[in-house]
């Protein structure tokens, strides 16, 4: 008997897969301690407030003014840093949204709010999101732009972004889904320069020849391991008693096509952005295309384990309490 539990819980053990959460930094500690350290030039720049939120009681406001430079590099920044140390060959989903709101400047330059950047001195980030004129872009290593949308002031932007890091261009991928609808399918492509690690930025960075006050609202970051893991319901956003109004709604995203031949953010280190980039050209297409893209809600069973180890495990219990419960019989009756 017992050399039959211990058989099927060898089987059942490797199929099981719970589900679980790697970070967070949705601030809802009150304050910024969830991350490894700011760059700002003052306490102001980086601030938890309570309005407007997406999630939560507490969301973080950045703000940038022209001549901020907190580590006397290019561009002006007040950024937030963690240190994941993401290693080549690791997997993970990461969900955040971003407010910007109704008066935040429109430029033909870039403006970045979240990037992954990399340990080296130089070069732009593997993998940022930033704003251009009015388009949100996503842009990888090679100046790769795979996916943009229209800029969209004064509601929250949800973003779900999966990450294959590697340098190799054939391992490495991105995938991508946008107010709730998956907007680039797996996107082949390297994530990391060789030699380099990972760590994330969140915040406010752009360009120094933007002279507006900028600023952009973040909130709800959760990084997993698989999409279930950064998929808890969350509440409805609050309305923002300043200016703007945020609002959590969908909106149609425009999947688009590969950029080519607009500027990227320049360097983070060192030399100034160069907004004559040579023209974007993509190295690697989206691998299911056409299609409409399924909500999240029909990709994703809301279930507290995967879904070949869910039913495993669920099976082997079932069967497990019936071998117990023939034990049990089997001892009264040799009593």
């Amino acid at each position: 008997m017992r050399a039959i539990l211990v058989s099927l819980l060898a089987i059942l053990m490797p199929g099981l897969a719970w589900a679980g959460v790697v970070w967070r930094g949705d601030f809802e500690t009150g304050n910024t301690s969830q991350y490894t350290r700011a760059q700002q030039v003052s306490a102001d720049r980086l601030q938890v407030v309570t309005s407007p939120v997406y999630q939560g009681r507490y969301a973080l406001k950045a703000t940038v003014r022209q001549g901020d430079d907190p580590i006397n590099s290019s561009g002006n920044r007040n950024e937030l840093v963690y240190q994941g140390y993401e290693k080549e060959g690791s997997e993970y989903y990461y969900r955040w949204q971003v407010l910007f709101p109704q008066d935040y400047p429109s430029v033909k330059t870039w403006q970045v709010f979240t990037q992954w950047h990399h340990d080296g001195c130089c070069g732009s980030p593997p993998v940022e999101f930033f704003v251009y004129g009015e388009e949100i872009r996503l842009t990888l290593t090679d100046s790769v732009t795979p996916w943009k949308t229209a800029l969209v002031r004064g509601k929250w932007q949800d973003f779900i972004l999966h990450v294959k890091w590697s340098p190799d261009p054939a391992v490495g991928f991105v995938e991508l889904w946008h107010n709730g609808q998956r907007v680039l399918s797996r996107y082949v492509h390297a994530t990391m320069y060789p030699g380099d690690g990972i760590y994330l930025k969140m915040g406010l960075y752009r360009s120094d020849t933007v002279q507006p006050v900028g600023t952009v609202y973040h909130d709800g970051f959760v990084q997993g391991t698989r999409l279930e893991d950064v998929l808890p319901p969350v509440s409805q956003p609050t309305p923002d008693a300043g200016t703007s109004t945020p609002d959590a709604g969908t909106r149609t995203p425009d999947a688009g096509t590969p950029d080519a031949g607009t500027p990227v953010p320049g360097p983070d280190a060192g030399t100034a952005p160069d907004d004559t980039t040579p023209p974007i050209v993509p190295t690697s297409p989206p691998l299911d295309t056409g299609a409409t893209p399924p909500t999240l809600e029909e990709e994703v069973p809301r279930v507290g384990c995967s879904s070949a180890g869910g039913s495993l495990w669920v099976m082997g219990l079932l069967g497990l309490g019936g071998l117990l419960r023939r034990a049990r019989r089997h001892a009264r009756h040799m009593r």
